[in-house]
């Protein structure tokens, strides 16, 4: 069988889009590994926040949350980006670009953060405030996009990383572990792998770097509250949020470069992570009960890669959506899906300028002739 479209990778961006895909055209999802969302899905944080993500990416956030709310993937939580005096210049410069955006944060002091944030030390004494940030429903978003792909008749298949490429007469001819397949389009949602599918396939060099980031759960005295925000640091150093059972999930939002695989947390980053919320709060550290890593994959100026490739045009782009690529998928979805086949763009998003993401945008170009 000829599939219209094959699609690379069955994390939240390859399932998500044969979902959109499937009730207009074949389709075909190929997943490297035994089940689908091992790796950067399967390792969220899980959280909807306007900002993350710059405010580039504000567009495709903000318009998935109605969507998340409708379909119950969401639940309230709150959000803080916190700073101190010193942090005052940086959290200007970061509140203008999304303001000019039209988004407006909740300006935070040090009375109003403590009041949700228990033991809060006083030098943290500002604040920008998203009230309507929300945790995701990550397992369950995931499940319900695959469902949906297979209802429409969309075929699965695991264990099945690809291995070669070839395109003749309007066919691409895939080989995998699994065997070979063809189709006439194919989709690069392969993730932190995205660089190396690319490359296989004869398209534009685009590199997708991944980034290993840790989460630990701790166990903390006193417990977490269940109404404790999303706290997120200006200079990037940490964020945390609770987790049952008075636990909190921290991360020293670390972004260390590495080879596309199966990665685990170090030690020192745990200790960093730990070190820097022990700055912020006067709580006492009871245990470590849990840690895991996961991989953030962004191309270089930090936006996701959405489009047929320039060189490659049977060749479709859905990658490098970094930390945000839940948070969007809705969205991003339906933008990407009226890109590849050809039709009117959902109302979700008919206001958002696909060429922002497209492989060809400048911003990329100027990359590649650096390289």
């Amino acid at each position: 069988m000829i599939y219209d479209i094959a699609i690379i990778g069955a994390g939240i961006a390859g399932a998500s889009l044969a979902a959109e895909t499937a009730g207009h055209a074949s389709v075909l999802l190929l997943e490297a590994e035994s089940a689908p969302g091992y790796h950067s899905t399967g390792r969220s944080a899980s959280f909807w926040h306007e900002s993350y993500g710059g405010p580039e990416v504000l567009p495709l956030t903000t318009a998935s949350g109605p969507w998340l709310q409708d379909h119950g993937f969401l639940a309230p939580r709150g959000a803080a980006t916190i700073g101190r005096a010193q942090d005052t210049e940086a959290m200007a410069v970061f509140e203008a670009g999304f303001t000019a955006k039209g988004f407006a944060f909740t300006p935070q002091n040090h009375d109003d953060l403590a009041q949700k944030i228990a033991g809060l030390r006083p030098e943290w004494d500002r604040g920008l405030g998203e009230p309507d940030c929300a945790d995701i429903d990550v397992a369950s978003l995931h499940a319900h996009y695959l469902k949906a792909a297979r209802a429409a008749g969309t075929v699965l298949t695991c264990n099945a990383g690809v291995t070669a490429f070839s395109f003749a007469d309007g066919v691409w001819t895939i080989e995998t572990k699994a065997g070979s397949f063809q189709a006439s389009k194919v989709v690069n949602a392969g993730g932190a792998w995205a660089t190396d599918i690319a490359a296989m396939a004869g398209a534009l060099p685009i590199l997708i770097t991944p980034y290993r980031r840790t989460i630990v759960r701790l166990r903390v005295d006193p417990p977490s509250a269940a109404d404790l925000p999303l706290v997120l640091d200006i200079s990037g150093k940490f964020y945390f949020k609770p987790d049952t059972g008075g636990r909190i999930w921290l991360s020293p939002h670390d972004e260390t470069p590495c080879v596309a695989a199966d990665v685990a947390p170090e030690e020192l980053d745990i200790a960093i992570a730990i070190d820097q919320l022990q700055q912020v709060v006067d709580w006492r550290i009871e245990a470590v009960e849990h840690s895991w890593a996961g991989l953030r994959s962004f191309a270089p100026d930090r936006l996701p890669v959405y489009g047929f490739d320039p060189l490659q045009r049977a060749f479709f782009w859905c990658a490098g959506q970094g930390g945000f690529g839940i948070q969007t998928a809705p969205a991003a979805a339906k933008m990407a899906a009226a890109l590849l086949l050809g039709t009117a763009p959902d109302a979700m998003v008919a206001h958002i300028d696909p060429a922002t993401y497209a492989p060809d945008r400048a911003t990329l170009k100027a990359a590649l002739l650096a390289n």
